[in-house]
């Protein structure tokens, strides 16, 4: 049995309300520093992959340690996914939900992702405690893939 200790209404509220509108505090946002050097990237992913629908994507990190949102500890963030943006959300202030820009808040490291057949460009994004990304960005250079049905699954049943 897993026990799960409720987050506090004011935190909570005020996390919506930056998630909802990341602008709304942007002028008063520190950007957290980023180590040089580091990077994050696709464990098993390469531009130009043909995946099929239903596939696993895991995330990769260096020069710099993963925890939670919410939990304040230098050079530490958690990953957001970019999928299919045409251009790179606002680096100044917390990050938004939305279907293109995914959170992975508790700190995962890999997700199983449903995307339509056809072609799809993803990157990876460490964000800190806040959702607000580092500064300089530890981003991913872009991974082009294509879902197709007719694609093989992955040997380690990652895809």
């Amino acid at each position: 049995m897993k026990l799960r200790q409720p987050i506090p209404a004011p935190f909570k509220a005020a996390l919506i309300a930056l998630l909802l509108f990341p602008g709304l505090l942007a002028a008063d946002v520190v950007r957290s520093p980023s180590p040089t050097g580091a990077t994050v990237g696709f464990a098993n992913l390469a531009d130009g992959d043909v995946v099929p629908p239903g596939f696993t994507v895991r995330f990769t990190v260096s020069g710099m340690g993963i925890a939670p949102a919410g939990v304040d500890i230098e050079n530490t963030g958690h990953f957001h996914l970019l999928i299919d943006l045409d251009e790179l959300p606002d680096m100044n202030g917390p990050l938004p939900a939305t279907p293109q820009i995914l959170h992975f808040g508790k700190g995962q490291s890999e997700v199983q992702l449903d995307l339509a057949e056809g072609p799809h460009t993803l990157r990876v994004l460490l964000a800190d405690h806040l959702h607000v990304p580092h500064d300089p960005p530890v981003i991913s250079p872009p991974v082009r893939i294509t879902v197709a049905a007719d694609a093989p699954a992955a040997a380690d049943g990652a895809n």
